[in-house]
């Protein structure tokens, strides 16, 4: 596995808490809560700051990311 900031982690899972795991459900929330820095403050900048993007062109690498996110929070 990559490494993947805590933050990023639990940004996912406080949005697949909300909305569930499913695709592409979470995806819109993840869009609503960055949009509306729900999160932490945290926006669609700050998230890329920290290797986070939800831009369409990026759509293969964030879906990995979640996939980490909930496998690391299955371990715990």
């Amino acid at each position: 596995m990559n490494y993947l900031d805590p933050q990023i982690r639990d940004f996912i899972l406080f949005c697949a808490e909300r909305r569930g795991p499913e695709w592409p459900v979470l995806y819109d929330e993840m869009a609503r809560v960055a949009g509306q820095r729900q999160f932490k403050g945290l926006g669609r900048a700050e998230l890329k700051q920290l290797g986070f993007s939800l831009a369409l062109d990026s759509l293969d690498n964030t879906f990995e990311q979640v996939k980490q996110a909930m496998a690391e929070d299955q371990q715990v």
